[in-house]
């Protein structure tokens, strides 16, 4: 894949990740339920939980502070912001495992909004990588 394809595919990616934390941020803000497909309350269940907030700060609020970090770098030029673009992808993905193994083994409960996201950001690092990788 070349890299503008690579680029387009990166920014894409980057803005459904917004989207997706940017959604659950307001949600937390606005003191909702997100909505969830099925009307499950998993979502509900993970966002009221202990694990919803890092030291006072909303998960979900770092999520989008991260979607939109990776996002600016796919707009900056040389291989240093390439590689600091997936370095932020490698610590979005390892975070959001860390959240995962959460939500099944301590929350007994999983938000579809977490799972896209955490799906989100792992393809978006392999694709940062291959950016990364194909300009060193």
């Amino acid at each position: 894949m070349s890299d503008p394809a690579l680029r387009k595919t990166s920014i894409a990616l980057a803005l459904l990740g917004v989207a997706i934390a940017g959604y659950l941020t307001w949600v937390h803000y606005a003191g909702l339920s997100p909505v969830c497909v099925g009307g499950s309350h998993g979502c509900e269940t993970v966002q009221s939980s202990d694990y919803a907030e890092l030291a006072g700060v909303p998960v979900a609020l770092l999520g989008l502070v991260g979607y939109l970090a990776i996002l600016a770098t796919t707009f900056l030029e040389g291989y240093t912001w390439r590689a600091v673009g997936a370095v932020l992808g490698l610590a979005g993905t390892a975070f959001s495992l860390y959240l995962t193994y959460l939500e099944l083994f301590q929350i007994h409960a999983i938000c579809q909004w977490c799972v896209g996201s955490a799906i989100v950001m792992t393809i978006l690092t392999v694709v940062l990588a291959g950016r990364a990788v194909k300009s060193a």
